[in-house]
């Protein structure tokens, strides 16, 4: 059997097989809160920091494999922080947020040794792609080689597109699958249809909820039909999948 995070996705791990682990530090703290959420459903270990000084203190404790990092703080800059930071961990990938329109601070914060940056608003899958190609980059972490999903005798395999129930194999379209791996990936947690828009079709139904009702429907007759049923409905929440009973 091959293994799969706590959330049964395959994620990036650092050379002793435990989780990356990243260091967020934002002083606006509903926008570190959703960072992390996103981080942690990809299995990694995340720790976040309000200002320069905490940020130095978990660095110090953390040992973290990447730094998102916002240019701007109540404390001190990120240009001051980074070099801090660096002092710490001298090969530690650091993505810096900036504004939209502060051309000067990407360049200064490229400038002064950070990897990447990403410009806020962002998406959070923006995010997470830049992190894993800063984490590969870096040597910091390395994909697993296993891709097996497994929710009860439900098998997908994300290298080959294959999936099977109880040894059965099932064939889906490349869209059925997507959303089977998405429910896969987050096995028992229920997702709304918005998550679901957003991760499947990346809203290019625009907000047409209908789409994820029919897929569903689809997925239900070729995963479900005469067995014990795994994907359900939470009325007013969404769908989640989890083992047949």
């Amino acid at each position: 059997m091959k293994a799969t995070s706590p959330h049964g996705r395959s994620e990036l791990l650092r050379p002793d097989g435990s989780p990356v682990r990243v260091l967020v530090v934002d002083d606006e703290s509903a926008l570190a809160d959703l960072l992390s959420m996103a981080l942690r459903y990809e299995g990694w270990e995340v720790r976040t920091a309000g200002n320069g000084a905490e940020a130095l203190r978990i660095t110090r404790e953390l040992r973290p494999d990447a730094v998102l990092l916002d240019i701007m703080l109540p404390d001190m800059d990120g240009l001051t922080l980074l070099g801090r930071v660096r002092n710490e961990l001298p090969e530690v990938p650091v993505l810096f947020l900036t504004a939209k329109d502060a051309v000067e601070d990407r360049i200064a914060g490229l400038t002064a040794g950070g990897d990447d940056y990403v410009t806020k608003p962002f998406s959070l899958e923006e995010v997470v792609a830049r992190l894993r190609g800063l984490l590969r980059r870096s040597g910091a972490a390395a994909a697993r080689s296993e891709s097996l999903l497994t929710v009860g005798d439900l098998v997908l395999d994300e290298d080959s597109h294959e999936v099977s129930r109880a040894g059965q194999e099932i064939h889906l379209t490349a869209t059925e699958f997507e959303l089977l791996r998405y429910l896969m990936r987050n096995p028992r947690r229920v997702l709304s249809k918005a998550q679901i828009l957003d991760r499947v079709w990346s809203y290019d139904f625009g907000g047409q909820a209908n789409v994820v009702e029919l897929y569903i429907s689809y997925l239900r007759r070729k995963i479900d039909a005469g067995r014990s049923p795994m994907i359900h409905t939470r009325r007013g929440a969404g769908y989640l999948i989890k083992p047949g009973e």
